[in-house]
């Protein structure tokens, strides 16, 4: 395991594993394993990347670093002060169509702050993120969307943000399974 994953780990674990987060940490780890599974999908330099972002995609929900309502920018900005290279604060600020939630919230001005990479390695982020659920089980990426949008109310922004983004999200999950050379569950 690289030095980058086993920090990646442990600052998630310090920061989600408490039991008023329990399902969110299943999810994080379940998104780290799934991740290191996808990383033959990226090119070789970037596999430790992806792998430390699966671990750190959601640290913007602990109690501390949630400020803005959206986790995604919350946990950049958390990992920029921190001095984390730009691209993995990159992939934590935009992951799983962040832009998508931050117009909805009044934010997109703030994520536009941080780059935004849209290629494998985001691709393979999205499909870390969106093939696991809340428990860590696996899951489909239509189960999983279905799954965030009967857990939020519509009036949610992030219910609304995942219905918009759903046809972009479907099509980096695609895009990955594809260099797989696995049809789309």
């Amino acid at each position: 395991m690289s030095d980058l994953i086993a920090q990646a780990q442990q600052l998630a674990g310090e920061l989600l594993d408490s039991p008023a987060l329990v399902e969110r940490w299943a999810h994080v780890q379940g998104v780290g394993r799934r991740a290191a599974e996808l990383s033959v999908t990226v090119q070789p330099a970037e596999r430790n990347l992806l792998v430390a972002a699966a671990w750190l995609h959601d640290i913007g929900y602990a109690p501390g670093l949630a400020a803005t309502g959206l986790h995604s920018l919350d946990g950049a900005r958390y990992l920029r002060q921190h001095g984390y290279a730009p691209q993995l604060v990159g992939l934590i600020a935009h992951h799983t169509c962040a832009r998508f939630e931050a117009a909805e919230r009044g934010l997109a001005d703030q994520l536009e702050d941080y780059p935004l990479d849209d290629g494998p390695l985001m691709d393979a982020l999205v499909t870390a993120d969106l093939t696991i659920g809340p428990q860590g089980q696996r899951l489909d990426v239509g189960e999983r969307i279905e799954e965030i949008l009967r857990r939020y109310p519509s009036q949610s922004p992030v219910h609304r943000a995942i219905q918009h983004a759903a046809p972009v999200l479907r099509a980096h999950v695609r895009r990955t399974l594809a260099r797989l050379d696995r049809p789309e569950p």
